[in-house]
């Protein structure tokens, strides 16, 4: 049974009742006031409101102040196009919707439901959803798209390659929401089949933009060519499911792409782009390939073939127009199968990367804990996130993070997302077990299969610590709670998908313990205190 949630919460010191809950695990944790429950205008099971699933999107974007949310439903079925359509018409199976929501006077209101200009069956718009920072400009990826053309405003109508993929950006202007530009690659790929990660290109599979809205990057994880490199040949097609990044510019209203970019060690299935962020000013691209193999455990190491699976993340550089790859990135104990860069976090001036490794094997609670170089293929996916840092043009791995109660396939890094400055991350587990409700329960309780959890740490120097264990207010099994997430710049408001919350409440406020409507999704809203 699949759900979705979101919630958003707000930071600040905790109350001693809820620091003597957290006294084993030596974390404490802000308050939270809950100020709105929020549901999609036509909250249907199986939406996926929010999103976030195994080898699913991120659907959970926030402008810098917190107060314009996007979020998506790629299960979604109307058939409706464009801005305010037909909410009702159940006509083309998953073709995907994405809600926007605004903040004024302190109230929570959907402010536009967004569609593509060329629904499809399947083509999931919203797979991905990335807000500017005024929260203006957004981009939404619909990576199971079908059409051949190329480029920019192509041939919307065309529906021969399945999977293609596409990304669509949409301005606002006052209250009223526009489709502004239908963005393919230059290289649309060749058709697949199935739903597997080697059909098409899947362009759009991961997008980021710069806080102006004007630099876009996306990831095509199944595209196939073999080169290396800026620019180089885009019709190799020898390196099945290599993946490729490209970088498209906004001048006024026109859109172009700037850049096609791919790893220094391209190689087949290592599914490059599968998950991108962009500094505030666009000059910073980080990207990664969970499924890399080399067997490097330093910054800029050697680029073998040495422990299958562990994953990189590779640091490429903008100096007017032209881009260079500037680093390579590795963990200090990677393992093969680990998945380093499942998910990328990226600062507002490009200094703090965080990728999480949802696969790494390690039992050991907290930051930087001894015992976890055993090099062996547990297959216990407790996961971990590591922080790398930019001193000039020198990186260096800060921080190798743990949960407090890390268990077997709890996912935890998963999914990411950092304040503005980097020194707050929201790292989730959305298979986690916690049976508890609220703010920092009993993480020996795991009564709750797959229920999910986040957790909140905080930098302070070079030293992170962990502030919180987030679990929602309605907590049930199989909600995946975490499953998608995103932070205000200020670090103060945090949006958490739970992929498997049922209620059919609709609007605000409504039964939040309905449970009629599995997958259904919902928001969850709290003040900073």
């Amino acid at each position: 049974m699949w759900k979705t949630a979101l919630l958003l919460l707000s930071l600040a010191p905790l109350a001693s009742a809820q620091q003597r809950s957290t006294a084993a695990s030596g974390a404490s944790a802000p308050p939270l006031k809950e100020i709105a429950y929020l549901k999609a205008s036509n909250a249907k099971a199986n939406d996926h409101f929010g999103n976030g699933g195994t080898l699913e999107g991120h659907g959970v974007a926030l402008s810098g102040d917190g107060n314009t949310l996007a979020v998506s439903a790629p299960y979604e079925s109307s058939g409706a196009k464009g801005v305010n359509g037909n909410q009702n018409d159940t006509s083309v199976y998953s073709a995907g919707a994405v809600y926007i929501f605004v903040r004024k006077n302190g109230a929570w209101a959907q402010q536009a439901y967004l569609k593509a200009s060329n629904p499809g069956l399947s083509y999931r718009f919203g797979h991905m959803v990335s807000l500017s920072q005024d929260g203006n400009t957004l981009a939404v990826s619909a990576h199971y798209e079908a059409s051949a053309t190329k480029g920019i405003n192509g041939d919307q109508n065309d529906h021969s390659i399945p999977q293609a993929g596409a990304v669509y950006v949409f301005m606002r202007a006052g209250d009223t929401w526009s489709q502004q530009a239908y963005i393919k690659a230059s290289n649309t790929g060749e058709a697949g089949s199935g739903n597997q990660l080697a059909d098409g290109d899947q362009f759009g599979f991961s997008i980021g933009l710069s806080a102006d809205g004007n630099t876009l990057a996306v990831g095509a994880i199944s595209e196939d060519s073999g080169a290396k490199g800026i620019n180089g040949d885009q019709n190799d097609n020898s390196q099945q499911s290599a993946g490729a990044v490209y970088l498209f510019t906004r001048s006024g209203a026109k859109w172009s792409q700037q850049a096609y970019i791919k790893p220094s060690n391209t190689d087949a299935n290592d599914l490059f782009g599968y998950s991108v962020g962009l500094s505030a000013d666009g000059n910073t691209l980080a990207a990664s390939s969970y499924d890399e193999d080399s067997s490097a455990r330093e910054i800029n190491g050697v680029q073998d073939r040495g422990r299958r699976g562990s994953g990189a993340i590779y640091v490429f550089t903008r100096t007017g127009s032209n881009w260079a790859q500037t680093a390579y990135l590795k963990a200090s104990n990677a393992e093969a199968g680990d998945s380093l860069g499942y998910e990328i976090a990226i600062s507002q001036d490009g200094n703090t990367i965080v990728g999480g490794a949802a696969d790494e094997d390690c039992f050991t609670p907290g930051i930087n804990p001894p015992g976890c170089d055993n090099d062996l293929k547990l297959d216990s996916s407790t996961g971990a996130a590591y922080v790398f840092v930019r001193n000039g043009s020198t990186w260096t791995q800060q921080a190798f993070i743990k949960s407090s109660h890390p268990n077997k396939e709890d996912w935890f890094g998963s999914r990411l997302s950092l304040s503005g400055d980097g020194n707050t991350l929201a790292v989730g587990a959305q298979l986690e077990n916690g049976g508890s409700k609220g703010l920092n329960g009993n993480q020996e309780d795991l009564s709750a299969e797959d229920s999910g959890t986040l957790y909140l740490f905080t930098r302070t120097g070079a030293t992170w610590t962990q502030k919180a264990y987030v679990k929602s207010s309605n907590a049930d099994a199989y909600d995946e709670f975490g499953s998608a997430m995103a932070l205000s710049k200020d670090g103060k408001i945090l949006a958490i998908g739970a992929r498997s919350e049922a209620s059919a409440s609709k609007g605000t406020n409504g039964n939040k313990n309905d449970n009629s409507a599995p997958g259904a999704g919902a928001v969850y809203i709290f003040s900073v205190q």
